[in-house]
């Protein structure tokens, strides 16, 4: 679910968990969920995208249907009516025109939508919305005046419980097409009482919009910057800090980074807020090695912003899509932020990932905790451990906790939180979990429980087969994709296991993006 420290704060290598994010389904965004957050990278719709579509789902034609004889005909700019069936999985309204499935961004569940359609592949087809002529009740007007443009969320244009039920579906959906299971043990989606202002961390690219300094995301399918420093689902701590950094780099004229040209030097600005402390870290990514004027930016800053306790300079070079480059330098102030989840305690770095919504991780995680089922005398192997979080997390209640995660830098920060937190009953290791799971298990070290958080591409099947070699009693299953979960306990389902439950969690409201922890046990 979760992004994961220096892998998912900076870019991952494939295979391993990235920002989820808001993170991006398997298949292609729509236009809405390219730009969803600042290390999104632009992307087209490819046919990839109807892995979210179910065939067995029929188009049911209204009494003024168009003329068009068979969907084999149309063409891009044909106009269509269609109703639409459900949410699919990147946002967008999924309706079908002659049993083709058709995607229509901003249409929601049981609208009747006059469309003209702007793609056609052979087997779905892309529209867009030119009359409504049906109304959902549950639609409502965005209350973000760069909603649509920006790309961050794809569901503000729908009541929150709306968007609710339209997760819980999209899980059942994927379910039904990729493990071939009708009946689901779906508990109810968790959502929050506030699902606004929730998002801790903003990463947001530095431009100039005439002659004034913007920070934002990129509009989908463009590298036109949409200023959205005042984001309604960003903290409103965070958002005040972006809007007085851009005010001092307009007074020092702090020169920003162009992408056309290639000149300027600030490209990024990262700011952070403790739930706990509500004390800010702030960094600044630069294309250059220097940051222009830094000290007195530093002294602007503390003067007016007196809760950021941290500024930091970050070099970042090249042209990689990873926001952070490999050297952080303090400028001033504290070189780590102070957070906690509970009762676990953590020391972020700059570019240290940690939960970008602490509310929500707090019930995910007891869901895990639930699912595990500890009674003080199991061994937990966290497959995919990252900075320590869940294995942390469970290690009060547990014999014994085992993390395995490929990153060096995110294993070195599980140990110092597990320091910080006064755990002793948990130890992380530098490695692939399909190699020391069954290492372990052949040296007579047999896991009771493995958990498995990985990127939204889901676990290699390396480890999947690891996992049902070795055979634990229990399986907890943490995911950021309903379709790769799907996908995945389909090959546990056929090694003997079986889900108990499932329980979405609803991380990022706003966003089509829905959490989900599983329970899956062994049938012997």
């Amino acid at each position: 679910m979760a992004e994961k420290i220096n892998h998912k704060a900076t870019g991952k290598p494939a295979g391993r968990r990235a920002d989820k994010h808001p993170g991006k389904p398997a298949g292609a965004p729509s236009a809405r969920t390219q730009a969803a957050h600042p290390k999104r990278q632009q992307q087209g719709k490819t046919q990839a995208s109807v892995g979210s579509t179910s065939s067995s789902h029929r188009r049911q034609y209204p009494a003024n249907k168009p003329a068009a004889a068979s969907a084999e005909n149309v063409k891009v700019g044909d106009r269509i009516i269609v109703t639409i069936k459900r949410i699919g999985i990147n946002g967008e309204g999924v309706g079908y025109y002659r049993r083709k499935a058709v995607f229509i961004d901003g249409a929601l569940t049981d609208e009747v939508i006059k469309a003209k359609v702007t793609r056609v592949e052979s087997g779905y087809l892309n529209a867009e919305i030119l009359e409504i002529e049906k109304r959902s009740p549950e639609r409502q007007e965005p209350p973000c005046p760069v909603y649509g443009i920006c790309g961050g969320c794809q569901l503000q244009h729908m009541t929150y419980g709306a968007q609710l039920q339209a997760k819980e579906e999209i899980v059942r959906e994927s379910f039904r097409r990729y493990a071939r299971l009708e009946e689901l043990p779906l508990r109810p989606i968790i959502g929050m009482d506030n699902p606004w202002g929730y998002r801790n961390k903003a990463q947001m690219q530095a431009g100039r919009e005439g002659e004034d300094i913007i920070a934002g995301l990129y509009a989908a399918g463009s590298h036109r910057l949409i200023d959205i420093s005042g984001c309604p689902i960003q903290h409103p701590v965070v958002n005040r800090v972006i809007e007085q950094v851009k005010e001092v780099m307009e007074e020092l004229d702090i020169p920003v980074y162009n992408e056309r040209t290639r000149e300027g030097a600030v490209r990024t600005i990262v700011a952070r807020v403790g739930q706990t402390s509500g004390k800010v870290q702030l960094t600044f990514i630069t294309s250059t090695d220097r940051l222009p004027d830094s000290r007195r930016m530093v002294e602007k800053i503390r003067e007016r912003l007196p809760m950021v306790t941290t500024i930091a300079h970050n070099i970042h070079k090249g042209k990689s899509p990873l926001v952070f480059g490999n050297k952080t330098v303090l400028l001033w102030g504290a070189d780590q932020l102070e957070e906690s989840l509970g009762d676990v305690k953590f020391a972020l770095s700059p570019r240290a990932f940690f939960q970008l919504n602490p509310e929500q991780t707090v019930k995910l995680y007891n869901a895990v905790q639930e699912a595990a089922g500890l009674t003080g005398a199991e061994l937990v192997v966290d497959a995919y451990c990252g900075t320590g979080t869940i294995g942390l997390w469970l290690a009060p209640l547990a014999y014994e906790v085992r993390g395995i995660e490929l990153i060096p830098e995110a294993v070195l920060d599980a140990r110092d939180n597990a320091k910080s937190s006064g755990v002793d009953n948990a130890s992380f290791y530098e490695g692939r979990a399909e190699q020391l799971l069954p290492d372990w298990v052949s040296n007579g070290i047999r896991p009771d429980i493995v958990v498995v958080d990985p990127p939204r591409t889901g676990c290699e099947r390396p480890l999947l087969d690891a996992i049902v070699r070795a055979k634990p009693k229990r399986l907890v299953y943490v995911s950021c994709n309903p379709a790769t979960l799907a996908k995945d306990c389909q090959v546990l389902l056929s090694g003997g296991y079986k889900i108990e439950w499932v329980q979405p969690v609803d991380m990022f409201p706003q966003t089509s993006h829905v959490e989900c922890c599983s329970l899956l046990v062994r049938n012997d």
